[in-house]
C-alpha cells in the first residue's frame, strides 16, 4: 500500500518541491510532481531550471517524448499516462487527492500555510486515514 507523507505549513510549495525533488533524485528515485493547474505547472517548470546554480534537476513534462528516460516528470493531470518507470514517488502540490495514488510506492502531500490549502489537506488526510493508508506528518520549519 502507498505510504503517504504530509508536509504541512510550507511557506512556498514550489520551492519546497524543488528541494524535495533534489533529495529524492540524489537517492536515485524517479519522481512525478502533480500541480494544481497549468499556471502552477509553468511556475514549477521555471523554478526547476532556476533552482540552483550548482544542482541540475533533469525534468520534462509527462507528455514529452523523453518522459520514460527522464527522472523527474511534471504534470497538472492525475489522468496523464505515466511511464512504467515512474512508480516510486508522487509529490502532490494540488488540492485534490490524486486518482492514481495507488500506482506509487510513496506520495508526499505538500500543504501550504494558507488556510484554503490547509483545509483541503486536512480533508485528504482524513480520507486517506479512513482508507487505512500508512500516514506520517512533518511540519515544515519545526524540528
Amino acid at each position: 500500500m502507498t505510504r503517504i507523507d504530509f508536509h504541512t505549513n510550507v511557506p512556498d510549495k514550489v520551492a519546497y518541491a524543488c528541494r524535495l525533488v533534489r533529495k529524492a533524485w540524489a537517492a536515485n528515485n524517479r519522481v512525478v510532481l502533480l500541480t494544481e493547474d497549468s499556471a502552477q505547472l509553468a511556475e514549477l517548470n521555471a523554478a526547476m531550471w532556476d533552482f540552483s546554480a550548482t544542482d541540475y534537476l533533469p525534468h520534462v513534462l509527462v507528455t514529452d517524448e523523453l518522459a520514460a528516460q527522464t527522472p523527474i516528470l511534471l504534470t497538472d493531470s492525475d489522468e496523464a499516462e505515466l511511464p512504467h518507470t515512474h512508480k516510486e514517488l508522487l509529490v502532490n502540490l494540488s488540492q485534490r487527492a490524486p486518482r492514481n495514488v495507488t500506482q506509487f510506492a510513496r506520495m508526499i502531500e505538500v500543504i501550504s500555510s494558507q488556510e484554503d490549502d490547509a483545509a483541503a489537506g486536512r480533508k485528504r488526510y482524513v480520507a486517506y486515514k479512513q482508507q487505512d493508508y500508512p500516514l506520517t506528518h512533518f511540519v515544515a520549519g519545526k524540528s
